[in-house]
């Protein structure tokens, strides 16, 4: 479990993130993917009843002992708020209402963050969009690990516990390496979640809210639905910076695994990118993949090829005005 990984470096490359140009490239062989644009008016029913599903099961929670309460927020409620995490992660590209109503995507959003317990709704659309403007910018893009990180974690073990602590470093890295000012639909994020955190305190009491944050914690660590955060940019082949994932988990995480389609049209909600993949499959079929982000998380923790530093960086010019 001591073994060190090989890697003492990130990958540092000087050529533009591919997905702009083959976006170019893919629309002008098939220009009918713009029709795919836009939003699925499924997906906030969809995100309705999953949040209804959360707030049904606190009444079941608040009875339990705290061992099936755990067991309960690992298997059922952590997955839950994952998949509340990705439609955040689709709000933030606007697509429960679409671009042309951005408040309303913002208040669902809002609904959404809810049973997660923690308010991340707002901060994460304001770091999210310029992961995929400025991929792999060293400072822009804080989905990269820190070269703290990296030399703190780079044993087997050290991996290990990287993964376990994964929404830490989500959480806290954007505000050590890139601050900003919050805004103030952050700060009603927080006040709308603390209200209603303390509204499950005193109906429930505390142990509901140790299954809903509990829950969210767990699956974003050591949990088969948190390997799509190291399967989507994890260098596993040497010169690809992003890889998709077809399996099943897909149906639970709003096709998120879809990632090259994903970065490649941001405007297509996740249960259209099976489609883009279809239409433009000769685009797709070629570049590595995942075929399990269970042996994602297994290979990132034995393989010493693997680690925080299997990412490709760019050195930071500066935002463009």
């Amino acid at each position: 479990m001591g073994q060190r990984v090989s890697r003492t470096d990130f990958e540092w490359t000087y050529t533009e993130e591919p997905h702009a140009s083959r976006r170019k490239i893919i629309l002008e062989k098939y220009p009918q993917i713009k029709k795919l644009f836009g939003y699925d008016p499924k997906f906030k029913w969809i995100v309705t009843g999953m949040v209804l599903v959360q707030f049904l099961s606190l009444f079941i929670v608040k009875d339990l002992s705290y061992p099936k309460l755990f067991l309960m927020a690992y298997c059922f409620g952590g997955i839950i708020n994952h998949s509340l995490m990705l439609a955040i992660h689709e709000i933030s590209h606007n697509l429960a209402f679409g671009h042309a109503r951005p408040m309303a995507n913002r208040i669902f959003g809002l609904f959404t963050n809810l049973p997660i317990g923690i308010p991340i709704s707002i901060s994460f659309k304001k770091y999210h969009l310029e992961h995929h403007r400025y991929q792999g910018d060293e400072k822009l893009d804080t989905d990269l690990p820190t070269l703290l990180e990296a030399k703190l974690f780079c044993t087997t073990f050290g991996k290990f516990c990287w993964i376990c602590l994964q929404p830490f470093f989500y959480a806290f890295r954007p505000l050590i390496t890139y601050p900003k000012v919050p805004i103030m639909f952050e700060y009603i994020n927080l006040i709308v979640q603390l209200i209603f955190d303390a509204i499950l305190w005193y109906f429930f009491g505390g142990k509901v809210l140790i299954y809903l944050i509990g829950g969210s914690l767990m699956a974003m660590g050591l949990h088969p639905v948190a390997g799509h955060f190291i399967s989507e940019h994890y260098m596993y082949k040497k010169g690809f910076e992003t890889y998709s994932y077809y399996g099943p988990l897909n149906f639970i995480t709003f096709n998120v695994g879809y990632h090259n389609e994903h970065h490649d049209f941001p405007a297509v909600p996740g249960s259209r990118l099976p489609e883009v993949k279809r239409i433009a499959s000769e685009f797709y079929d070629d570049l590595p993949k995942h075929d399990s982000w269970t042996s994602v998380l297994y290979d990132f923790v034995m393989d010493p090829e693997i680690g925080p530093y299997a990412r490709m960086k760019r050195k930071h010019k500066g935002l463009k005005s």
